[in-house]
């Protein structure tokens, strides 16, 4: 789905840090979402206290965070596919609309004094699934909002916002919570909706000028795994994000209890200390675009995971309040460092066409670690106590980091994975073409010295990735017995329409990949592309159905 940058016809913004900001439909985006993460932050230290109020079990405290998580791990892929193939203004007002639902909802049965820890946990669970439903889709605008030079911008101001949110967030709701009571903190948080609902209904994003039809939902979903399992550096970002959140989330799981129990504070002393993670995370945020250009993604992501667990061993042995701020500074930069880290790598790695369905796996991933490491820290301390569970995961921590740190997050510069278009059109066919129609079967001939032919192969090795990676189900290479060197590349695709997509998605980077393949090419013309077509020809009665190869 394509949307609007007419704020800058030109593009020729300068890429200073906040230029993205200057675009007038991003600077209301990034405010309505500024505003709207404030009320989740604020209604996140409303449940979790509140839980400590209705139930004292660890068990039931990292429930809270497990049930807003779990609907992540449900539906971030299904939201994916979505953010990919509908029309996003409308599938997000009903998301917004949804979670102001849910929030009046848990205010009101606050307010009658009526809620208890069922009502919480499944209303807890209701805003999960919006919440689920919408951040691939938030993700995804947010980015399309800007042009493409000010994409690393616009992730650092997406981050910032979330940031000055769990810093600012924390301390309205642990005031609010003291002074008067739950019900005013989840009704703030439903008003909180209020400025993206307006933002989105009044936002006109231009049609989408796709030639071709979207994906339907299943096929779309395939699409999506289907890349995160072919694309290396992707697959890397999950693997790290993995090793890191199952462990570190010990210490937001059982913050509601240490500030109650082990430091004997009530809920001011939990919003301060979330506060001072928040003033960590946005201090780190705005270190990080200086701190990157010394260091290597990989190793700030290693580091700062070592930090965040001494951070965690010190949480569980230190009692002086005052000190702990101190350390929930250093935790919210070193959590805000990997997570902000993983994110631009997931970013970057992934090309517009699948970014909804990419960043939806990495958000389940992420929520997966934090549902189930919620409930096994939840269970560890209640069998074992708080301080032995913090210790533990913190070991467990360092550990994951140190066996994930050969995943590489890949190169500081993005790649390039803008449509490269450079792919020659299909040959006239000798009769009009149901798009429907397949599978497909593609043949590339290529001749290639004899001296070269290890080499070649090498080369044709990430281009077959691509290509499966792409849509293709089956992708091979042969050489012909009677004339050595000459090799018949072959890829299917399950319709032609299929093969349609695959043009379109091809990027820069692969044509970078696919040049190195021809260079060992050593025939007068260009290797010989053929296209064959499964099935039976139909009559064509609906021009709608035909295409021209």
């Amino acid at each position: 789905m394509s949307t609007s940058t007419n704020d800058n016809p030109s593009n020729t913004l300068i890429p200073g840090a906040y230029s993205p900001l200057k675009i007038q439909t991003f600077r209301f985006f990034w405010l309505a979402s500024l505003g709207s993460n404030i009320g989740t932050w604020i209604n996140a230290v409303a449940s979790g206290w509140v839980m400590t109020d209705l139930s004292p079990s660890p068990v039931m405290v990292s429930l809270v965070q497990a049930a807003a998580s779990l609907p992540m791990v449900l539906f971030a892929l299904v939201a994916g596919a979505l953010t990919d193939i509908v029309d996003r203004r409308r599938y997000l007002l009903a998301t917004q609309i949804w979670m102001a639902f849910a929030a009046a909802t848990l205010a009101f049965l606050s307010g009658i004094d009526q809620l208890d820890a069922w009502y919480l946990l499944i209303l807890t669970f209701a805003m999960g699934i919006g919440a689920s439903m919408a951040t691939p889709a938030m993700n995804v605008t947010g980015l399309e909002l800007v042009p493409r030079n000010l994409l690393p911008q616009a992730v650092a101001l997406s981050s910032l916002s979330m940031n000055l949110s769990r810093s600012i967030g924390p301390a309205i709701g642990g005031l609010m919570l003291s002074q008067l009571g739950p019900w005013a903190a989840y009704s703030l948080n439903a008003i909180s909706f209020i400025g993206m609902i307006l933002m989105l209904w009044h936002w006109k994003p231009q049609p989408d000028e796709r030639s071709l039809p979207p994906e339907r939902f299943f096929q779309a979903l395939r699409a999506g795994l289907r890349y995160a399992r072919m694309a290396s550096p992707f697959r890397a970002v999950l693997i790290r994000a993995t090793a890191f959140i199952v462990f570190t989330i010990s210490a937001w799981a059982l913050l509601p209890l240490i500030a109650r129990n082990e430091l004997a504070g009530g809920p001011a002393t939990y919003g301060f200390l979330l506060t001072f993670v928040g003033i960590g995370a946005v201090g780190a945020v705005i270190s990080l675009p200086r701190l990157q250009t010394h260091v290597s993604r990989d190793r700030l992501v290693l580091v700062a995971s070592i930090v965040y667990a001494l951070t965690t061993v010190a949480l569980a042995t230190i009692r002086s309040e005052a000190v702990l701020y101190g350390v929930m500074l250093i935790s919210g930069a070193a959590w805000v460092t990997v997570l902000s880290s993983l994110q631009v790598a997931a970013q970057i790695s992934v090309p517009t066409w699948v970014r909804g369905r990419a960043l939806s796996l990495y958000i389940m991933v992420i929520s997966a670690g934090m549902a189930l490491g919620s409930l096994l820290w939840g269970w560890f301390a209640s069998e074992a106590g708080i301080p032995a569970a913090l210790v533990v995961s913190a070991a467990g921590a360092v550990a994951a980091a140190l066996a994930a740190r050969g995943f590489s997050l890949g190169a500081q510069e993005a790649p390039d994975l803008a449509p490269s278009d450079h792919w020659a059109p299909h040959p006239p066919a000798a009769e009009e073409l149901d798009r429907r129609r397949g599978p497909v079967l593609v043949t590339i001939e290529y001749e290639v010295a004899l001296d070269q032919r290890v080499a070649f192969l090498d080369a044709m090795q990430p281009l077959g990735a691509l290509r499966r990676r792409d849509g293709a189900f089956a992708w091979s290479i042969f050489e012909d017995i009677t004339v050595p060197g000459r090799y018949v590349e072959l890829f299917q695709h399950d319709s032609w329409l299929d093969h349609l997509r695959q043009h379109t998605r091809v990027t820069r980077e692969d044509q970078r990949v696919q040049e190195n393949a021809l260079s060992f090419h050593t025939g007068s013309k260009p290797p010989k592309v053929t296209h064959f077509v499964g099935g039976a020809p139909v009559t064509l009665t609906d021009s709608s159905v035909a295409a021209s190869p």
